[in-house]
């Protein structure tokens, strides 16, 4: 934690130097522009608050300090969990947030299912049992199209494995250098592969509860607003269906774009389980972390039979997995590779959550932006679908995080849907996997930073990024669409 604190100092000196040396004309148009929107926002809410009946001055209060953090997440270079922080901190000393329900959200059973999680991830990764099954996988490949599907659906699985994109980003990066150099006189076939990998792995995420710490932030909201929450198991079964076909379709999508018909079908005569550096036999670590996994995952599964929270369970698998003799890690080892800045964050953007519900702050703030739906009658249910699954999509744009886009728009969304009279649980996890894509910039996510720059090869170019964006951001809305219109109401997730 004193690291933590170290750095959060050392990067606030620095912003601070480099902006006393900017001279005013340095200083970017949108950014002065945003400040100036974001201030007049500011204003507009605290005269709502002040002199009218409809908005609390605690709303306003907590209105307004939202509207600034959201403002520093897109437009400031302050990392996210700065802002969260800040604005948490800022909620206490205006009075709007006790201190101990700033401090408890740190105990909260996210952040515990998260570490035991990450504990788990690392003796995976350490024994080295999801870089054996992924290149397994990947070894049945015959062709260029069976090479593409096996990857896909390889890092599909990992999403069960790994509880974060950059996590599994780092576990693909050696399997696609080794499957790269094997077919490194193809250039195509290289660049292809190197936009397909963090696609699939953004696209796959919504499978797994744990898939996105989004997911789990998304829960809590839907927790604090008193409705039931999705769960590991529910969270799977109506997850799994939309992350497989959404990268399989992506799958397909990059063959066509990057690769001509011959390219397609040129045979993988030099992948095989030997050239990526993986034998077909488990060894005796591999087996014992295989056992864990699937006992903590049949755990999660049951948890109606045998009581045990889902916290509890990942807490039991972590604490086997670090056993003497078991996967070779510590628990120690394993906890000081937790993403603390991610754990911060979530809590932060918890507290601020409570708030923006206690205060009556967001159901005042969606009311306010989703109330003229309302007027257009029985249409109006079927538009707010369409508008949240665009408005989620194109999130990414402008809010980088995954899980920040999840803190912004769920505590907006949920009184929003019950306004309108529509399933708000079904709302937040549709607004939830729409705001999964974030393919269009190399600064959208990390995985697609991570493989941006490949040492040795030849990767996409930003140019490509947009090229696949343009055709994936309106067919994955539109797959979104069908499934909240077809395939989820007989899963027992009707949207209205």
């Amino acid at each position: 934690m004193n690291q933590l604190k170290n750095s959060s100092a050392g990067s606030t000196l620095t912003a601070k130097a480099e902006a006393g040396q900017r001279r005013p004309s340095d200083i970017p148009t949108a950014l002065v522009v945003s400040a100036a929107a974001a201030t007049a926002l500011v204003i507009l809410i605290a005269l709502a608050g002040f002199g009218q009946t409809t908005l609390s001055v605690e709303a306003a209060l907590t209105l307004s300090i939202f509207v600034v953090a959201v403002w520093a997440w897109v437009f400031s270079p302050l990392p996210d969990t700065y802002v969260a922080l800040a604005a948490a901190v800022l909620l206490v000393l205006c009075g709007v947030l006790p201190t101990d329900e700033l401090t408890d959200s740190l105990g909260n059973e996210t952040i515990w299912l998260l570490v035991a999680a990450v504990v788990i991830a690392q003796a995976i990764s350490a024994s080295g049992l999801a870089t054996r099954m992924t290149g397994w996988m990947v070894s049945r490949a015959k062709t260029t199209r069976s090479l593409f599907y096996w990857l896909a659906v390889a890092l599909f699985v990992t999403a069960f494995m790994i509880p974060s994109t950059s996590g599994r980003a780092a576990l693909a990066l050696p399997i696609f250098t080794a499957v790269a150099a094997a077919v490194a006189e193809q250039k195509k076939v290289v660049r292809a592969l190197s936009i397909l990998v963090p696609s699939v792995i953004l696209l796959s995420a919504v499978s797994s509860y744990i898939g996105a710490g989004a997911h789990l932030i998304t829960d809590e909201i839907l927790d604090s607003y008193g409705f039931d929450s999705i769960g590991f198991v529910r969270w799977m079964l109506l997850g799994a269906g939309l992350g497989l076909t959404a990268s399989l379709l992506c799958t397909e999508l990059v063959l066509r774009l990057f690769l001509g018909s011959a390219e397609r079908k040129i045979h993988m005569e030099n992948i095989s389980g030997d050239s990526l550096g993986v034998s077909a036999q488990l060894d005796l670590t591999e087996k014992k972390v295989l056992t864990v996994l699937a006992l903590v995952i049949l755990g999660w599964c049951t948890e109606s039979l045998h009581g045990l929270d889902t916290v509890v369970v990942a807490l039991l698998g972590a604490l086997a997995i670090t056993a003497p003799g078991v996967s070779g890690i510590s628990l120690g080892s394993g906890l000081k590779k937790a993403p603390w800045p991610l754990l911060i964050f979530m809590a932060a953007t918890l507290a601020l959550g409570d708030a923006l519900v206690e205060s009556g702050a967001a159901g005042w703030l969606g009311d306010s932006i989703f109330s003229p739906l309302a007027a257009m009658g029985s249409g109006s249910q079927f538009l707010f679908l369409v508008l949240l699954i665009a408005i989620s999509t194109l999130a990414h744009l402008l809010i980088q995080s995954r899980s920040a886009r999840s803190a912004v728009l769920i505590p907006l969304i949920i009184p929003a849907a019950v306004s309108l009279g529509v399933n708000p649980v079904a709302a937040a996890f549709i607004s939830t996997a729409a705001a999964g894509f974030c393919h269009t910039l190399t600064s959208s996510a990390k995985p697609v930073a991570l493989f941006s720059k490949v040492e040795g090869f030849e990767v996409f170019a930003p140019a490509d990024l947009l090229r696949l964006s343009a055709w994936l951001a309106p067919l994955h809305g539109l797959l979104i669409l069908v499934f909240a219109l077809v395939i989820w109401p007989l899963l027992g997730m009707k949207f209205f």
